[in-house]
């Protein structure tokens, strides 16, 4: 795929998610955000596109150059569906399994920022601490596929796992009519099981998990949530929960959004946050009691 029809292609899916988020109001009824909320997204989906794809595509062509001088488009022969399931496992899959190691306590605080959003939508799609995007191996590895010949199916790949994406961050919830419709119900439940929807992704941002919909511990998949069916961590209930983001914020208020997508350069100040060094989310303090599911569940 061309660049300029790839990249237009993206600037309508984007305009067409925007737009229904308006057209159905959701975006006014449930998009509450801060200046800092504003900052965080603004900054970090310029940074994506600015700095950190074209770094990592240019640091792996000239790493290839140099290594594998001889395999530069040594795959570009390989029929289209072969390519598009190595992109699959080698930039799908390890996804899911970066962003499920992001819940661990270890790499939480570069994933944090993308649960501080108080509500859904396609502005905070790549919310998220600039690191994090910066160590995704999937990234460096598309960086090698692209340099072994991939290039004439990664553009059409690229946009429909961002219309999934997406998708299932939007404040528009175009799963849910959908699911009314009896006639669609067997599609609906391979679809759900194949691709993000929704339904699946909000349950992923939960505040909590006590309704029985909220699942932050699970739901990782990206543009596949069969990786969540195979890798055991679905949750599948067709519905979406009450509210979204972090117990913590709603106690002692939201990190800035600098601390959010520069940490560890920047540290918090609060008592109880992941994002300072030696820091401990509110649930792992004494206070537990009072609240069960504070940041450490979603630590």
């Amino acid at each position: 795929m061309r660049p300029h029809l790839q990249n237009l292609l993206i600037l309508t899916i984007m305009l067409g998610f925007a737009g229904m988020e308006f057209v159905t109001r959701r975006y006014k009824r449930s998009v509450h955000a801060t200046h800092d909320d504003t900052k965080l997204e603004l900054a970090m989906f310029v940074s994506l596109l600015a700095v950190t794809q074209p770094l990592a595509l240019l640091v792996t062509n000239k790493l290839c150059v140099w290594l594998i001088p001889q395999q530069q488009g040594a795959w570009a022969d390989l029929p289209w569906w072969a390519m598009v399931a190595i992109m699959l496992v080698c930039d799908d899959m390890t996804q899911y399994w970066w962003h499920r190691l992001s819940h661990s306590p270890l790499l939480w605080p570069l994933h944090r920022a993308h649960h501080t959003a108080q509500y859904m939508s396609i502005r905070m799609t790549y919310r998220n601490n600039f690191f994090y995007y910066l160590m995704m191996p999937g990234l460096w590895i598309a960086g090698v596929l692209l340099y072994l010949g991939f290039a004439k199916v990664y553009g059409v790949y690229i946009v429909v796992k961002l219309a999934v994406i997406l998708g299932a961050h939007s404040a528009w919830r175009w799963d849910e009519p959908l699911y009314r419709i009896r006639a669609l119900r067997p599609v609906m439940w391979v679809l759900e099981r194949t691709i993000s929807t929704p339904a699946t992704h909000w349950a992923h941002h939960a505040l909590t998990n006590e309704d029985g919909i909220g699942h932050y511990k699970g739901n990782f998949g990206n543009l596949l949530f069969f990786w969540d069916i195979l890798f055991g961590s679905a949750h599948i209930t067709r519905k979406y929960p009450a509210r979204v983001g972090l117990q913590d914020d709603l106690l002692f208020g939201q990190e800035r959004w600098f601390t959010q997508m520069f940490y560890p350069l920047f540290q918090s100040r609060r008592e109880h946050s992941a994002l300072r060094f030696g820091g401990r989310a509110y649930a792992e303090a004494s206070a537990d009691a009072a609240l069960p599911h504070g940041e450490r569940t979603q630590a």
